[in-house]
């Protein structure tokens, strides 16, 4: 098991060393004059030259960040486009005569929200904030209400997973309630779990494994075995993102802000475990089968041009519930839980059973092991 780890960076720079032979005051022959006023600042002059010092570090609002990030110069033009356009709509339906109460708001919202920063970036205050504005956005638009979380990682919480083989019988009803909890596009069909039918005596080939089935199973001489993101501890997708729109969390959860993704599938790529999928179309859940019970970072509905993935059901689990395909497994045979707590399940397994992980030598530690009774 991973030891847990603080995510951040110093910011050292190189400075020079003062000569010891001097004081500093700038002289190179004479008396000193350190002791006159000349080297006294004001208050003003003070402040500027703090101001400057950190200038790098200073927090930035949401239209900085928005437009501080490296991009080309038609990504660039795309983006102020856009933001010129969302600005004059919201311009144009707050002036208007005609314009409903709810259409000024929803133009606000739109302004608002274009330029909110990176929810990495943003403190509690902004979170809720922009929680509250898609909640409010979704009630305008549907007549719906919502339920969304913008709940952070609990201490001493790291969570892990655990699947049995020797269990698994193909049933993919652990497929059918990610789809549903998740809030994923029924167009497409898109699948953030695997589940690949394997011939017995051919060792984990993931070539010659079907992962579309449509017979009956367990089929005789086949075994089962289910991939999805594995959460890793050294994450290769995260060090891939141009614009830090994926990260891992406090209780090892890799996220994505979808609404600071830029759709360069750099991260999809970089993924040794094929655990990220991409939108190539809006996602469409009819209104009836939306899951209201979501999070910022997990199950709402997302745009298109996105990555997608597996967030180990972020709404459920940071609720101190099993994600929907662990509670929908028929036969038992995935585990999930805090592998800092000595009494959870999860860790009996990791500690009594011979567990192993995929492609361990690529040092991603990812939190996601494999066993068999």
């Amino acid at each position: 098991m991973s030891n847990t780890k603080k995510w951040f960076s110093l910011n050292l720079r190189n400075t020079k060393t003062a000569n010891n032979d001097s004081c500093g005051c700038g002289k190179t022959s004479g008396a000193c004059d350190s002791s006159t006023n000349q080297h006294n600042l004001s208050d003003a002059d003070f402040d500027a030259a703090v101001d400057t010092s950190i200038a790098d570090e200073t927090p930035k609002d949401g239209f900085g960040q928005v437009f501080d990030v490296q991009m080309d110069r038609r990504s660039a033009f795309k983006k102020l486009t856009a933001s010129l356009l969302i600005g004059a709509g919201a311009v144009s339906t707050s002036c208007s005569v005609i314009a409903d109460d709810d259409a000024k708001e929803k133009a606000q919202i739109d302004w608002e929200e274009q330029f909110k920063g990176n929810y990495k970036l943003m403190t509690n205050d902004e979170k809720s904030a922009t929680v509250d504005r898609l909640v409010r956005s979704y009630q305008i638009r549907t007549g719906k209400t919502i339920s969304m979380s913008s709940k952070n990682a609990e201490e001493d919480v790291l969570f892990g997973y655990a699947f049995n083989i020797s269990k698994c019988q193909g049933y993919m009803d652990c497929v059918n309630a990610c789809i549903e909890e998740n809030n994923q596009d029924r167009n497409s069909e898109m699948q953030y779990i695997r589940i690949h039918e394997m011939k017995d005596g051919k060792g984990l080939n993931f070539r010659e494994a079907d992962d579309n089935y449509y017979h009956e199973v367990p089929a005789e001489g086949h075994f089962y075995m289910g991939t999805q993101c594995f959460h890793c501890d050294n994450p290769p997708c995260v060090e891939v993102c141009p614009v830090q729109a994926t990260w891992r969390e406090e209780d090892g959860l890799v996220v994505v802000d979808y609404d600071w993704c830029v759709g360069c599938r750099y991260c999809m790529a970089a993924c040794p475990y094929d655990g990220r999928r991409f939108n190539w179309s809006k996602p469409e859940v009819p209104e009836k089968e939306v899951n209201h019970n979501q999070h910022y970072l997990g199950n709402r509905l997302r745009k298109k041009g996105v990555m997608e993935k597996c967030t180990f059901c972020v709404q459920r689990s940071r609720a101190g519930q099993n994600p929907a395909c662990v509670e929908a497994c028929p036969t038992g045979a995935r585990i999930f839980g805090n592998l800092l707590d000595p009494e959870s399940t999860i860790r009996w397994v990791l500690e009594n059973k011979k567990v192993f992980r995929l492609k361990e030598d690529l040092g991603t530690e990812p939190k996601f092991w494999y066993f068999m009774d």
